[in-house]
């Protein structure tokens, strides 16, 4: 009898944090359940867009920052 695997479980597998047996138990499962292969592959790409987010804010995002400071005088910035 296959195990009932719940959301978290599948996280923990995406995230490489079950263990052998558990991992064999589970690839069991998402060739038996279809319902969970999709559940599985959302989270695979959710994962993937995460991974990809950005690292660093924008130019216009720091410009913006800067500006506000300079006008509430929080940071003072020399003007050249």
């Amino acid at each position: 009898m296959t195990k009932i695997f719940t959301h978290d479980d599948l996280i923990r597998y995406v995230y490489e944090e079950t263990e052998p047996e558990e991992n064999r138990q589970i690839k069991l499962a998402l060739n038996e359940d279809m319902e969970l292969l999709d559940q599985y592959h959302e989270l695979l790409w959710l994962k993937k867009q995460m991974d990809g987010g950005m690292m660093n804010p924008s130019e216009k995002t720091i410009n913006t920052i800067l500006e506000y400071s300079k006008a509430v005088n929080l940071h003072p910035v020399k003007e050249d």
